[in-house]
């Protein structure tokens, strides 16, 4: 069973981001990347698939520049088999729905049984690749997955996503795309073998033209990127407790309109 693992690039979550200079992006400078979380609950959820089956192949992929292979390699010591960096200038700037098309272009050519997708990357939150591409496969898709069994012939994936007060139970015939959601399980450490390992595996670089894709023009663009307003400083109430736990119902209520 071959299975497909989007990725993405992002924000060590403990970066502070700043507005770069054109507003538009943000200032890389000293920027350290990591694998967006939610994809690595994915990328271990086809592992363990592999492992349960005892067979098959976990191929993980990702759009964007450069520096994304580091991402790539991640996943590769982690265990994946190998990994699809599709790298182009005409990519850049690229918009959800865009890169879900050559995401898919990427499927049509490796043809895997499942592809899996982290519910949202971290850094834009926009949480719309996976089912924007399984709507351009034409594949059914389940988001928020919180367990998941893919039958003895590979012709079906149970699902569970949770809501409240239980999980809602899904069977999707495949090929089809979930995305994962953390509880899904508990993402593998690389060992000291596995980072060794990855040097040695292949990452396969494609452009547009390899994916037979024409102009991709996106249909969604960044006007500006504002940093939040510094928080207002906290206000420390003096007085009896009485009359403290007075001015502070007042302060909530007519000040700060929280109740």
């Amino acid at each position: 069973m071959k299975i497909l693992v989007a990725i993405k690039q992002v924000p060590d979550t403990a970066t502070a981001v700043k507005v770069g200079s054109d507003s538009k992006q943000i200032d890389t400078t000293g920027i350290t990347w990591i694998v967006s979380p939610y994809d690595e609950f994915a990328v271990e959820e086809a592992l363990r698939i592999k492992e349960k089956r005892g067979q098959g192949e976990v191929v993980a992929v990702t759009v964007g520049p450069d520096r994304a292979k580091e991402a790539l390699r991640s996943t590769l010591a982690m265990g994946c088999d190998r990994a699809i960096h599709v790298n182009d200038a005409a990519l850049t700037g690229a918009d959800t729905l865009t890169t879900a098309r050559a995401l898919a272009a990427v499927v049509k050519q490796e043809a895997p049984q499942l592809v899996l997708t982290g519910r949202q990357a971290i850094d834009d939150d926009m949480g719309a690749v996976g089912a924007q591409l399984a709507e351009v496969l034409g594949w059914p898709c389940a988001s928020w997955i919180m367990e998941e069994t893919v039958d003895a012939d590979a012709k079906t994936v149970r699902v569970g996503r949770q809501v409240e007060g239980g999980l809602e139970i899904f069977e999707l015939p495949l090929p089809a795309v979930l995305s994962a959601q953390k509880g899904l399980n508990e993402p593998r450490y690389p060992t000291l073998k596995g980072i060794m390992g990855a040097k040695k595996k292949e990452i396969k670089d494609l452009k547009a033209a390899d994916l037979g894709l024409g102009a991709l023009t996106p249909e969604l663009s960044i006007t500006t990127l504002e940093a939040l307003p510094a928080r207002p400083p906290g206000r420390i109430i003096q007085g009896e407790t009485k009359d403290a736990v007075k001015e502070l119902v007042r302060a909530l209520r007519e000040d700060a309109k929280a109740i």
